[in-house]
Order: structure tokens, then sequence, then C-alpha cells
């Protein structure tokens, strides 16, 4: 039986709770039921502390539940809508990883083998792998670091420029490496530069068609687009605010960007149903064999209550569940994408502000809502060593 209900609409926003397919009687136990209550109150929070929006969305076992608070458009005032598309940021690397991995199922990468092997004299150091690359243990200089160090004026250095994959590995090589090859964790949106002109060597296909060839067109992921060097987000869509520097300055529009420093970084368009929806096929095992998801799962550790795969993350909550997806930031949208080991349960939920440390912190307890329910607890630090700004193009 299909039923729906429509929550009580409120100044801040509206919630709307879709059952889709009942639970049989004899399903195995699950994680708490997901504290709607609370998931609000953080988007109202999120927007309190200077987000124009703020949206969620939890697919779980055939039920769907949404809410949304605030503003998609500051100058015609629409509401934000859990169905607008947005810019993902660095949910973008797990598209790249998966790619990869398929390749390797195809035999047509090693995941140890040299990058060099494969983009002969691309890299100072023979001892980086593939696998330190997806995992972010190269020590190849992040370029975003100077790029951005200055938020407005260096978004709007880049904002319709069109960069080439060897111009921004040029920006980072000529940086000292962070670390030896296979050392700790160090972010880097560098390794996904690599991980881009590995799928366009391997491949000889522009990201756009492996992206659609092996995840978008699959899945039927009907609001997900890699439109670069386009600058216009397809159809309806949030825009997104960036926070400047300087306390009390008006955001800026950054909506409209080639997004080209970043390309197989974080330059995918999507929405909250097609991020759940992709999520879910992945870690329920659609999207690549056994054997190479459990290689995106070999984590290394990656901050306070967190750890990185391969182009995936797993966060461990207060209540003692983990979950795994990414992170996102990119000028004027915070992205978190998470789901249950199974894929059965799925969370994303966005932000369109972004250079904003108080609105991102709050944004990670929406995984304590959605997944922990009512057992939750204020959400641990979200340090991982890196910067919270639109170039650092979140975890």
């Amino acid at each position: 039986m299909v039923s729906a209900t429509v929550g009580r609409a409120t100044a801040l926003g509206t919630t709307v709770l879709v059952s889709l397919l009942a639970v049989p009687a004899h399903a195995a136990p699950q994680e708490p039921a997901p504290d709607l209550t609370a998931l609000r109150g953080v988007l109202r929070t999120a927007m309190q502390q200077g987000a124009p929006g703020a949206m969620a969305r939890i697919d779980d076992r055939g039920t769907v539940s949404k809410t949304a608070v605030g503003i998609a458009d500051r100058k015609t005032l629409r509401a934000l809508g859990t169905t607008d598309r947005f810019r993902i940021g660095s949910v973008t690397k797990t598209f790249s990883a998966v790619v990869l991995l398929q390749l390797v199922d195809e035999k047509k990468l090693k995941l140890d083998a040299p990058v060099n092997r494969y983009l002969p004299g691309l890299l100072p150091d023979d001892r980086i792998t593939v696998r330190h690359v997806l995992s972010h243990r190269s020590g190849l200089y992040d370029y975003t670091n100077d790029m951005f160090a200055k938020t407005v004026p260096g978004f709007e250095a880049v904002r319709t420029k069109v960069f080439t994959f060897r111009q921004l590995m040029e920006r980072s090589l000529a940086k000292p490496r962070t670390t030896a090859p296979g050392g700790a964790y160090t972010y880097s949106n560098t390794n996904f530069v690599v991980a881009g002109m590995l799928i366009k060597k391997l491949t000889g296909n522009s990201l756009h068609t492996e992206y659609e060839n092996r995840i978008i067109k699959p899945l039927k992921l009907s609001d997900t687009f890699y439109v670069h060097p386009g600058t216009k987000i397809p159809g309806r869509h949030a825009r997104g605010y960036l926070t400047p520097d300087t306390p009390g300055a008006a955001l800026v529009d950054a909506t409209e960007q080639t997004v080209s420093w970043a390309q197989s970084a974080g330059a995918v368009i999507s929405s909250a149903r097609d991020l759940n929806t992709f999520l879910s096929a992945l870690l329920g095992g659609r999207l690549t064999s056994a054997a190479q998801l459990a290689q995106m799962e070999r984590w290394v550790p990656a901050g306070s209550g967190q750890a990185y795969g391969l182009g995936l993350r797993r966060r461990d909550l207060s209540c003692g569940v983990s979950v795994y997806g990414h992170t996102g930031a990119v000028q004027g949208f915070y992205t978190y994408a998470f789901a249950s080991k199974d894929g059965r349960r799925s969370l994303t939920a966005l932000a369109n502000t972004s250079n904003n440390g108080s609105v991102h912190t709050t944004m990670l307890g929406t995984l304590e809502s959605a997944f922990c329910g009512r057992k939750a607890k204020a959400p641990r630090g979200s340090s991982t060593g890196e910067r919270i700004d639109p170039g650092a193009l979140l975890r």
C-alpha cells in the first residue's frame, strides 16, 4: 500500500514523509529510527548561522523523509526545495573513485601500480601508486591552498577560467610534497586531478562520458550532470552563496562558475534523491565487484571519529553506528551524503552557503539525527586536518 503524509508547513519550511514500501515483520534489526524533529532543528540552526536555506532527504528501506527550510534564491525569495539540484563538491570524488574501481574490475588498472605506469613522467616519484592517490596518501600538495588563500578574490579569479589537468598539476608540483608516498592521510584535491587524468587516459573518453555511461545512465540519475566547462546548473536548482572572509560582508552569489579548478575532484551537479540512489547502489554492491568495494573500504585514520578509504569516507557516530559516503564544499554549497553499511538507509543534506565553519559543523548533526535518532548526542568536532573553506572541497 502506498500512503503519503504531508507535514505542517512552517515559517521556515515544509516536511514531507512518503511511505513507499512497508518493511516486512521479519526484517533484521535496524538502526534507530531517524529523529525528524531533530533533523529539522539542525537545518534551522544552520539557517540561523548564515545559510540562506538548508534541506535534507532520507531514503530508508522504501520510506522517504524530506525537509527543507529557508530560501533557494535571495533575489526571488523562492523557497528551497528538496528536489533542487546543487553542486556537490567533493562528493564528486566518490564518482571518480567508482569509475577507477570499475577499471580495476576490467583489468585495465592495478591499485598498487605506480601512477607513472599509466601517465608516464607525470609525478616526480615512481613510488606513488594509484592506491596512494585515491586514499590521499600520495603527499601531493593541494594547489587549492594557494588558489583560495583569500576566499572571494580567489574565487573571482577562477570563476570563468578553464584549466587543463596539466595546468592544475603544475600548481601542485611546484610545491614540496607533504608526506612520503604511502604516508599518513593528507587531504589534497590534486589526488583526484590525477584520478581524472587516469580516467581519460585509460578509457580514451571524457569524464562526462564515463560518469554518464558507468553511473548516471545505469542508475537513472536524472538530476546528475557533469557540465564542465559550462557554468550553469541545469533546471530547477538552489543558488549557492559564498561567505566572505570579512565578518558581516554581504554573501556572494557563486552559483555560476566553470568549477574548472576542481573537475574530477569536485565539479558534479546532482540532487538529494540522486545522491542517495548513488550511495545505496555503491554500498549495496551494484557499481563494483565485492572485491573492489572491499578495497574502497580499507580504512586509514582521517581525523576525529572518521577514516578514509578509496574516495570514500567513514564517519563514526555517537550511537556506535558508522556511515559511509563523502562531504563536499564548493563555493556556495555544503553537502553531506552518507549511507549505512548496507546502503539501505541514506541521507543527503545541503546548506546553500560555504566558508562558514559554524554551518559546516552544524550540518554534521544531520547524520546524528538520521542514523542515531533520539539516541543522538551533540556531534563531535569535524576536524580532518583540512581548512573549512570553499577551496577545501570537504570530505
